[in-house]
């Protein structure tokens, strides 16, 4: 009796070293978002859906403590120290963390999402393209406003790279129209100042009959002030990003269409191609290093199915 519980412990004992050494050799691949939002949710959904498809590996999604570059870069480096075989990260802040994410880039394969550090040393970026995307809300404005406009731009951060290759983006395309961005207003990402500068144009500039929402509580703040004001739906507005305010804007038919990205592709094809590098192909790679996940219009005609199944990626469904 003492023999077989002996062999059965060794056994036991076996299989616990054997199941350790398989989890360890899994590789880790790791998504580290820029801050808490439920945008990164459906970036976490398209995570989880890609481990199920490479089961060799361990996926991760991380949110830094904070949205600060300092907090972001001591959570890589603890990845790194960790000895995680990859990163993908949606840097805070690009241009300051270059050598920071060139230090995670030394010991890991990276790559960036979101927002892209070119200047630094990640393989690749997988995202959107700020252009392609202001492209296509200048085809909003220019089915919206066949006669012509003025239209008033309002962003937080209009030196930021996102933001000046989104309204390039629009000005590319209604170049030729009668179309017209007057000015664009800054906000330095202050809600309240985002909204008092809608409230600014409705007063000074009573010949604007266009409205641009270039971040993504840009189109929330000109609703709420239009609407105070007596003048929702008599101003053509358009822009990014699907906030509920948003999509409730557009499903009602006071907002023309807005422009979304795709976080949970960002996720889910990030995961699978980090693997796929790993294991020595490249070959996918673009000569320019950037791997464009197309932006999406969102109309009055799709806006249900959207909104049902953003709910659904963000876990709310």
């Amino acid at each position: 009796m003492k023999n077989l519980m002996l062999t059965s412990a060794v056994a036991a004992l076996f299989a616990s070293t054997v199941f350790c050494a398989q989890a360890a050799d899994k590789k880790t691949l790791v998504f580290v978002a820029n801050g808490a939002s439920d945008f990164w949710k459906a970036a976490e959904a398209g995570v989880k859906k890609a481990q199920e498809e490479l089961p060799n590996y361990n996926l991760q999604f991380k949110y830094p403590e904070q949205s600060a570059a300092a907090i972001q870069e001591r959570l890589m480096d603890d990845l790194v120290a960790g000895g995680v075989a990859g990163i993908m990260v949606s840097a805070v802040d690009p241009k300051t963390e270059t050598d920071a994410l060139d230090r995670v880039a030394s010991h890991t394969l990276l790559l960036t999402t979101d927002s892209d550090a070119p200047k630094s040393k990640r393989l690749a970026y997988i995202g959107s393209s700020n252009v392609l995307a202001g492209n296509q809300v200048g085809e909003i404005l220019k089915k919206a406003l066949p006669n012509g406009g003025k239209c008033m731009a309002y962003v937080g951060l209009p030196g930021a790279d996102n933001a000046r290759e989104r309204i390039q983006g629009i000005k590319d395309t209604i170049k030729g129209t009668k179309i017209e961005i007057v000015d664009v207003r800054a906000d330095d990402i202050d809600q309240a100042r985002a909204k008092r500068n809608v409230e600014d144009t409705l007063t000074a500039n009573p010949n604007v009959d266009c409205m641009l929402g270039i971040y993504s509580y840009n189109i929330p703040q000109i609703y709420q002030a239009l609407k105070e004001s007596g003048a929702l739906g008599k101003i053509t507005v358009t822009g990014f990003d699907d906030d509920p305010i948003t999509l409730g804007g557009i499903k009602e038919g006071t907002i023309a269409g807005t422009v979304v990205q795709q976080p949970y592709e960002w996720g889910y094809q990030g995961m699978k191609d980090m693997a796929k590098i790993l294991e020595g192909d490249k070959s996918f790679i673009p000569k320019d290093n950037l791997m464009i996940i197309p932006t999406k219009v969102i109309d009055k005609a799709g806006v249900d199915d959207y909104a049902a199944q953003l709910k659904k990626l963000q876990g709310k469904g």
